[in-house]
């Protein structure tokens, strides 16, 4: 164990971070995510040829060694093994994301992404820095026909309660996802929606007699609007809420989003924070843990890989951020004043994004034989929308009559 102080290290890390688990589970974890970074790669075969000499175990004990940390207890050797239960894990998987997070607020994205015709996964994230980390995921068969509202749902209910009260959360999904339940959920949650809709939709603003067409209320590029109101002309679709219109003028359609915020306390170009969970899915697959190559058939087995994919995502984003966080001149990026892309972000954007320097800072360690960083989160501010000609905006409250 000598020999390789840094891997026992980040073992004892993992160890620390999963109390409730089985020193076997969480063991595999802490090799998963190890070799992950390692191999850069989360293949069994990259990760088992990459841990085993470093262990001094041969490559076909090292293999099964990890496939035991996904397989189920009646796939394992032995009387006592157990499987890995995910759900219970994101209690203090994201009790571990939030200590020592800088400030009170914070962004969540759900989002679905699918990997070819195999699987479908539904993830809960919390976005940072261009990126995003899963909080919450259900995987489920692509080829197979399954209603997502109960699993949203679960997966939301799993995680009552686990952020502090007083943080201020808001919860971004894009038009796809946009259902009044949804919205209701969050709110139960004690969370704030923050839901895109289509431009199809009708508004009737708060003392207002009319309906009045989503698009007319931001009918131009540089228009914004925002008000209270209720969306939505249908019986069972009416929904009391707040709008907020914004139309870039580098957007090919305005964002229409739909909160319980009151207006003066929402800014709708925090939605663009939301493109950045799709950031966060590449990096599972071609631009980091190369989960595309996976020939995992079973739906149960990749979501506790996931949680692997997870820990690995998470530590080299907290390195990375951290330092950009310290840097005078943070990876080259100007602050942008609404956040449309990733690698496309107003004015310039990062040269290297912190998922990549977070792992370059932890390579570096692991050659000069120093401790392993481990850094708590260090968010970036939400951005604000530019501020607008006084008159221009009286006008575009004015046209919602």
């Amino acid at each position: 164990m000598s020999r390789h102080p840094e891997l026992y290290q980040w073992i004892d890390t993992v160890v620390m971070r999963f109390p409730s688990l089985s020193k076997p589970q969480a063991l595999g974890l802490a090799l998963w995510s190890f070799g992950m970074v390692i191999a850069r790669s989360c293949s069994l075969t990259a990760v088992a040829d990459v841990l085993a000499p470093l262990m001094g175990k041969s490559y076909n004990t090292m293999r099964e060694r990890l496939r035991d940390t996904y397989r189920e207890a009646d796939a394992k050797a032995g009387e006592q093994r157990k499987e890995l239960d995910v759900g219970a894990c994101w209690a203090p998987w994201l009790a571990w994301l939030l200590d020592g997070w800088s400030g009170r607020q914070i962004a969540v994205a759900i989002d679905a992404t699918s990997l070819g015709d195999r699987f479908v996964v539904l993830a809960i994230s919390v976005v940072y820095r261009g990126c995003a980390v899963p909080v919450a995921w259900k995987i489920l068969r692509a080829q197979e026909k399954h209603a997502w509202k109960p699993e949203w749902l679960s997966l939301l209910k799993r995680l009552q309660g686990l952020l502090p009260a007083d943080w201020t959360v808001i919860v971004l999904a894009d038009r796809g996802l946009y259902a009044k339940w949804l919205f209701e959920a969050i709110v139960e949650l004690k969370w704030h929606p923050f839901l895109r809709v289509n431009t199809g939709g009708s508004f009737r603003p708060e003392n207002g007699f009319h309906w009045r067409p989503f698009i007319g209320l931001v009918p131009a590029k540089g228009r914004r609007w925002q008000g209270r109101g209720t969306a939505f002309r249908g019986k069972n679709s009416q929904l009391r809420c707040t709008l907020l219109g914004y139309w870039g003028e580098e957007h090919q359609d305005p964002w229409l989003v739909l909160t319980d915020l009151a207006p003066e306390c929402a800014d709708a170009c925090w939605y663009g924070l939301r493109a950045w969970i799709e950031q966060g899915f590449k990096h599972s697959k071609r631009s980091g843990w190369q989960w595309q190559h996976t020939r995992m058939g079973d739906p149960a087995r990749a979501e506790r890989l996931w949680m692997a994919i997870a820990i690995a995502t998470w530590w080299l984003l907290s390195v990375g951020g951290e330092a950009e966080a310290q840097a005078d001149t943070p990876l080259g990026i100007k602050e942008p004043s609404v956040p449309d892309a990733v690698r496309r972000r107003g004015k310039r954007w990062r040269i290297v994004g912190i998922f990549q320097h977070g792992w370059n800072l932890i390579i570096a360690a692991l050659l000069n034989h120093q401790l392993l960083p481990v850094k708590p989160g260090r968010p970036e501010a939400w951005p604000k929308l530019p501020e607008t000609n006084q008159a221009a905006w009286v006008t575009a409250v004015g046209c919602a009559g």
